[in-house]
């Protein structure tokens, strides 16, 4: 009856990893003979555990990742795409996105972009840190309704809270005028603490023509581009699509 009063009073308390744990080695005779110390150590141990698998589990769905199964250990080498294994290690200390770096993916469609992307967004989930996929054109979409019914604020605020932005589909669509001072709003929020992942199909250097106004493009690329990595991916052959098809 004990137990059991002391089961209903974790639980209240929202310590379910703790709980599990004293079921278990109320289930678990060896576990008996620990002294008390011992197996208030293991307890504790497990309330950690389930409260950081918990945090996991919450921020990748909240991050909403286009591929949620990609991940840098099944990141595929063998294709001839230029990736650098170095720069990838590297990138996989996370430490990128606690200094506000960016990371700048660029290459042809099928290159496997989008795929990187989620895998670096989904490996800092894990450590971890918050993350939010859009893609462009309906993040500009979004802003539009946003300003019409009046939780534009909000929206930037849900922005701006995650550690990693993967923009995807960067250069597909023009842009208006109030999309690159959405853009310019967006990005500015973000500097120096949070980091951004930009997914194109168009080369760095083609940037500041596409963003078309100067000043706009100057203030947005100088937001983006410095302090950044760059991935330029390129394909010989299939698209990685249509090898994972395969």
């Amino acid at each position: 009856m004990l137990t059991q009063n002391t089961l209903e009073t974790l639980r209240s308390l929202k310590l379910h990893g703790m709980a599990a744990a004293l079921e278990e080695q109320q289930s678990m005779p060896p576990t008996q003979t620990l002294s008390f110390e011992e197996r208030l150590a293991l307890l504790v141990d497990r309330e950690r555990l389930y409260r950081d698998n918990t945090r996991r589990t919450r921020l990748l769905q909240q991050a909403h990742l286009k591929v949620a199964q990609a991940c840098l250990e099944d990141l595929d080498y063998k294709a001839a795409r230029g990736l650098d294994k170095r720069q990838i290690a590297a990138l996989a200390s996370c430490e990128w996105v606690r200094r506000g770096q960016n990371v700048l993916i660029t290459g042809p469609t099928g290159s496997g972009k989008t795929w990187l992307a989620c895998a670096l967004a989904q490996h800092a989930c894990r450590e971890g840190l918050s993350a939010l996929y859009w893609r462009v054109p309906r993040l500009f979409e979004e802003l539009r309704v946003a300003h019409g019914d009046g939780s534009y604020m909000r929206l930037l605020k849900r922005i701006e809270k995650a550690s990693i932005l993967v923009l995807d589909d960067w250069g597909l669509s023009a842009l208006g005028a109030q999309d690159r001072a959405d853009l310019l709003e967006i990005l500015d929020d973000r500097v120096p603490a949070r980091s951004t992942i930009l997914i194109s199909q168009l080369p760095v250097d083609t940037w500041h023509a596409y963003l078309g106004e100067p000043t706009l493009a100057d203030a947005i690329l100088d937001r983006l581009v410095h302090h950044s990595h760059r991935i330029p991916l390129a394909m010989q052959g299939d698209s990685m699509r249509k090898q994972a098809r395969s």
